[in-house]
């Protein structure tokens, strides 16, 4: 019986410790996931606000040159 009882005490903490390995890895997953969650929606909002400014530019560029058009004399 004692036996028995030390070979259950032994296994159960066998599976505390593989639990806590696994959720130690876990966890360090969800932090690096976290982290390129983080870097990637700073990479996002740059690229938004290249995306409006190259948008401003090209309005800018329509209404040029809608305007060189305008000055250009009909044939």
């Amino acid at each position: 019986m004692d036996a028995e009882l030390a070979s259950l005490e032994l296994k159960l903490e066998q599976l505390i410790s593989q639990h806590a390995s696994q959720q130690a890895r876990l966890m360090s997953h969800y932090a690096d996931a976290a982290a390129e969650n983080s870097r990637l929606k700073e990479r996002v909002d740059a690229l938004e606000a290249a995306n409006r400014e190259l948008t401003d530019k090209l309005g800018l560029v329509g209404s040029r040159l809608e305007a060189l058009l305008a000055r250009i004399p009909e044939a």
